[in-house]
């Protein structure tokens, strides 16, 4: 993915506020489409993390509170599992993507070289940066509805999308059930020490069924157990499908 050109720093900030449906302080949007690669290159800017970990709790609030109402003779558990089928990385990287966030964020050098702008684990954080931003600016009010109208789709579906809680165990559950045999993971690094990249290959039987690339060694696993877990899941689905057809 390509970055929009630089003829200004209002006019991609303009176009992201028109999608965002906000006009969000300057400053403290700047900030939130600054991921620590492009901080780190010039000279410590400050981060979107704060921000980030700000816009994840009023995520998981507004997300949590409308699967309450929503549900109202679900246990804690099932619960827990819509909300992370709907708040998972692979979802908030695929939202990100809707609102072609990638184009805005801030990148350095090194991470843009191995297309950083269309990466599921930054496109997620800088989602949740920007739910931060416009938090502080605009208040809950505005944030919970913004996260209304980006999830709502999802949480209305949430149900279909997924175990979510634990990806690793949900797919060492499937495995099981379908005769397969106890997931591996063979992990890589790549990166200086500041700046890593943790990628994840699923195999099951010595097939590789999913991969996923992140932050840290868990996070990567679970991202190719949750590929692998929909791979899997697809698969047997379809299987299901044929033999009721013979039958």
């Amino acid at each position: 993915m390509r970055r929009m050109s630089d003829d200004s720093t209002t006019q991609p900030h303009a176009l992201l506020e028109g999608r965002l449906g906000y006009e969000v302080e300057s400053a403290l949007l700047a900030r939130a489409l600054t991921h620590r690669s492009f901080a780190y290159e010039n000279g410590g800017l400050p981060t979107n993390e704060r921000l980030e970990f700000l816009g994840d709790s009023v995520l998981g609030l507004v997300v949590t509170d409308t699967l309450y109402r929503t549900h109202p003779d679900l246990p804690e558990g099932q619960l827990a599992k819509l909300r992370a089928a709907v708040v998972n990385s692979r979802a908030l990287a695929e939202v990100s993507r809707g609102l072609e966030l990638g184009l805005f964020i801030r990148l350095g050098k090194g991470e843009e070289g191995t297309g950083g702008r269309d990466k599921a684990s930054i496109l997620a954080d800088t989602l949740e940066a920007v739910i931060g931003a416009v938090y502080l600016d605009k208040g809950l009010g505005a944030a919970s509805e913004l996260v209304h109208r980006l999830f709502d789709p999802l949480i209305e579906h949430s149900s279909n999308l997924g175990a979510g809680l634990d990806w690793k165990t949900s797919l060492q559950e499937l495995t099981a059930a379908e005769g397969l045999g106890v997931p591996e993971y063979l992990v890589t690094e790549t990166g200086p020490d500041h700046e890593k990249t943790f990628t994840a290959a699923a195999r099951v039987g010595g097939v590789a069924y999913g991969t996923g690339t992140g932050r840290s060694k868990k996070e990567a696993e679970q991202q190719a157990a949750e590929t692998a877990w929909r791979a899997i899941r697809s698969a047997a689905d379809e299987a299901a499908r044929a033999d009721a057809a013979s039958a």
